[in-house]
């Protein structure tokens, strides 16, 4: 058990919650380390903060400190600004490898 102190539906339901949070965590470090690509690798990054986000909440829930909503809005504020520029960085990324692709033709067209 995770939270140990506590009876009733919230402290199993709570306990519940946060061993499947945590299983979701470990298959997305799993996508992490294993994605074959970079989008796969920002995608399970997303979903490991957003479930880090979830697992604050549930501690929220189970300890009955409302303080910790603070953190949790905080993280999922900072998960957002790093999904967007991760995904700007792929566009550059793509950008870039595609202009290095029309380099040498666009040259052998200039020098005929």
């Amino acid at each position: 058990m995770i939270f140990t102190s506590g009876d009733g539906p919230i402290f199993w339901a709570a306990n519940i919650a946060m061993l499947l949070l945590l299983l979701a965590m470990l298959l997305g470090f799993v996508r992490l380390v294993r994605g074959p690509s970079l989008g796969d690798r920002v995608v399970a990054l997303d979903m490991i903060t957003m479930l880090t986000v979830a697992v604050v909440g549930v501690f929220t829930v189970a300890s009955g400190q409302k303080a910790y909503l603070d953190v949790g809005i905080g993280l999922a504020l900072v998960a957002f600004l790093a999904t967007v520029a991760f995904a700007w960085y792929a566009e550059k990324r793509v950008e870039a490898k595609r202009e290095d692709a029309d380099r040498p033709a666009r040259d052998s067209e200039k020098s005929t």
